[in-house]
């Protein structure tokens, strides 16, 4: 090996060339510190820091600094995101993978699912909610088995005239009992005024969750009278639909099991701000109770009520045509009928004395004031879906079952030789009637011979599809006509 004398070289110590097998040539400064070296592989060294390869690499462990760099990033790996500035290129993502869901910020594009793999069951995306704010598209069939137990097409509602759409009787009463609209019974006690239950319009203009805006165009609206006695203890007002007890047991409900649901959503509006009250009762065997709180509204302002009902081992419906269950979707009662104790949202035991919590008085003792119940639902599932529309026609012939009226233009009174030889009348109903009506008219009827007032019935002769009437004349092929639109037949076979 020969060494340099670098004297006439400022500030190196000595400059080594190979000799014989030693093939390195290395620099060295005053401290011996190494500075350069050519090893014997042709790699190029500058201190410790680069090395430059004999087929081009280059290797840094510090900082490189550069004016321009030109050619491919392509191979360019483990950059650190802080590091990265500037504008970047597009970046397709095919072959990214393992991307934490931390990093992924900002708005994302449209994702093509053909990719999506291996997503497991215990996934949120399969076993959690989907929540979308918008409108979600779907481009091929959805399984649904899980919404309401599938049941989210065809006959959803259980209750009739959810929708106040029909009132045979009248569209405007104060009765006790049922006087307006159909399958609604109204009752009410310790009254210094009887309040009005009527048919009234959604006005599309009301503020908050406006049924209007649903396609729903009338509700029940009951006005409160004068009460001058105040909110004394037995004072009572309550409105409700008693359903046939064969139709919630078949509704599909295990209202047994308390993981079956049954779901009752309406929409109210009340004149008085102030918390309201309902219930669900049962009426075979032990009589059961589900009370609940409708919160407290704000004045003149629709809200919508949804409350989920799980089933009860001590519940009980049976197979037939009576009352089976009843829904109250607003009650109002003094303390003869309410305690403090009461536990919403939970069965218990009825109690005529327990009906809802302690009530405010507000509503009672303002004269005039109003509440409006319309869109009522009860449907099989934990959800509640949209109000299921039906036609008027549909919706009458339902309500027939109980209540059906005739508006007779003619009605032909013929001898039947088996029924004591009076002249009589077969009536064949529109629709089955739940059991055996009880027959009433009003209005004046007039015959073809002269004969005037009102057919007679005979109950030992009415049944569910048809009933016969009779008149007090003896002679036969008697015509009966109604005095211009006052008289009519009614047959009524409610709960």
């Amino acid at each position: 090996m020969t060494v340099i004398n670098p004297n006439s070289i400022s500030g190196i110590t000595s400059i080594t060339l190979p000799s014989g097998g030693d093939n390195v040539l290395t620099i060295h400064t005053n401290d011996g510190t190494e500075r350069f070296r050519i090893d014997s592989s042709g790699n190029i060294k500058v201190g410790t820091a680069a090395t430059i390869s004999p087929d081009g690499d280059v290797f840094f462990t510090g900082v490189c600094t550069a004016t321009t760099l030109a050619g491919s990033g392509a191979n360019l790996t483990n950059l650190p995101a802080a590091n990265v500035t500037g504008t970047l290129p597009a970046i397709s993502g095919a072959n990214l993978t393992n991307l934490p869901a931390a990093n992924l910020t900002g708005t994302l594009p449209a994702i093509s699912g053909a990719n999506l793999t291996g997503i497991a069951a215990t996934d949120n995306v399969r076993t959690g909610i989907l929540d979308v704010a918008g409108i979600a598209t779907f481009r091929d069939n959805v399984n649904v088995p899980n919404i309401n137990g599938g049941q989210i097409g065809g006959r959803r509602n259980i209750i009739i005239n959810g929708a106040m759409q029909v009132a045979q009787r009248a569209t405007s009463s104060t009765t006790s009992g049922y006087g307006d609209l159909d399958r609604w019974k109204h009752e009410y006690a310790g009254t210094d005024e009887s309040p009005t239950f009527a048919q009234s319009a959604v006005v599309s203009s009301d503020s908050g969750d406006n049924p209007f805006a649903k396609g729903i165009s009338k509700c029940t609206k009951i006005t409160n009278g004068n009460q001058t006695g105040g909110f004394q203890n037995n004072r009572l007002l309550n409105f409700n639909q008693q359903i046939e007890a064969q139709d919630m047991r078949g509704c599909g409900w295990n209202y047994n099991s308390s993981s079956s649901f049954i779901t009752l959503s309406y929409y109210v509006k009340a004149s008085v701000a102030q918390e309201y009250f309902g219930f669900l009762k049962t009426v075979d065997g032990t009589n059961y109770i589900y009370p609940f709180s409708l919160g407290s509204l704000s004045a003149n302002t629709w809200t919508k009520i949804t409350k989920s009902i799980p089933g009860n081992s001590n519940l009980q419906i049976d197979d037939n045509n009576g009352s089976g269950f009843q829904v109250f979707p607003i009650f109002f009662g003094g303390t003869d009928y309410t305690d403090s104790g009461v536990t919403n949202d939970a069965w218990a035991t009825w109690s005529s004395s327990e009906r809802s919590k302690d009530q405010t008085s507000t509503w009672w003792t303002t004269n005039d004031s109003t509440i409006e119940i319309t869109g009522i639902q009860l449907e099989v599932g934990a959800q509640a879906t949209p109000f299921e529309h039906r036609s008027y026609g549909e919706e009458h012939l339902l309500c027939q079952r109980y209540y059906e009226e005739l508006h007779p233009r003619l009605l032909v009174l013929a001898r039947y030789s088996h029924h004591d030889g009076a002249p009589y009348a077969q009536y064949h109903f529109k629709a089955e009637k739940r059991a055996a009506p009880t027959c009433s008219h009003s209005g004046t009827f007039v015959s073809s011979t002269g004969y005037a007032g009102n057919p007679s019935f005979s109950d030992t002769l009415v049944d569910s599809t048809d009933i016969y009437g009779a008149n007090t004349v003896t002679a036969g092929g008697i015509l009966y006509v109604h005095d211009g639109g006052s008289a009519k037949i009614k047959f009524d076979a409610e709960i």
